[in-house]
């Protein structure tokens, strides 16, 4: 019996990360990337979270999927030649990003209730990337 624990469904990832157009492409050496939906939390015992505390879960992602990459990223600025080590990811990656930071906007899910949680999008540099995710990016949990 394996402990590890048991992969996150397609249907879970398509939920957390949802095919959304973002209305932006990223300009210059900055990276696009679509920031992990998050589920709303309820308890049994009816406790009521203060807006600023929801506020702080929503934006609060640090994983994220890469949408797009702008066509100076991961290029030596004066000589347009690609860094030594090369891309540091490339579209579809799930990446780690800063809890802060980054140019951060909210766009509606088509068919989806109003109330549920929007897709989240936000641009940052490349060199802002904090890693490349090698395992499922929905068991990954970022500090809250």
């Amino acid at each position: 019996m394996s402990n590890s624990p048991v992969a996150s469904s397609e249907a879970e990832i398509a939920w957390a990360f949802p095919s959304v157009e973002p209305g932006a492409k990223p300009l210059g050496a900055r990276v696009l990337v679509q920031l992990r939906r998050t589920k709303k939390k309820t308890t049994s015992a009816g406790i009521i979270l203060v807006e600023e505390t929801k506020q702080t879960e929503k934006w609060n992602g640090q994983v994220a999927k890469v949408v797009d990459i702008g066509p100076l990223a991961f290029k030596k600025r004066d000589t347009m030649e690609s860094w030594p080590e090369g891309s540091w990811c490339s579209v579809g990656d799930f990446i780690r990003v800063p809890k802060w930071g980054g140019d951060r906007w909210e766009v509606p899910v088509p068919g989806e209730d109003i109330l549920e949680e929007q897709a989240l999008f936000m641009v940052l540099n490349d060199h802002e990337i904090i890693a490349k995710l090698t395992c499922d990016p929905l068991a990954v949990k970022a500090f809250v």
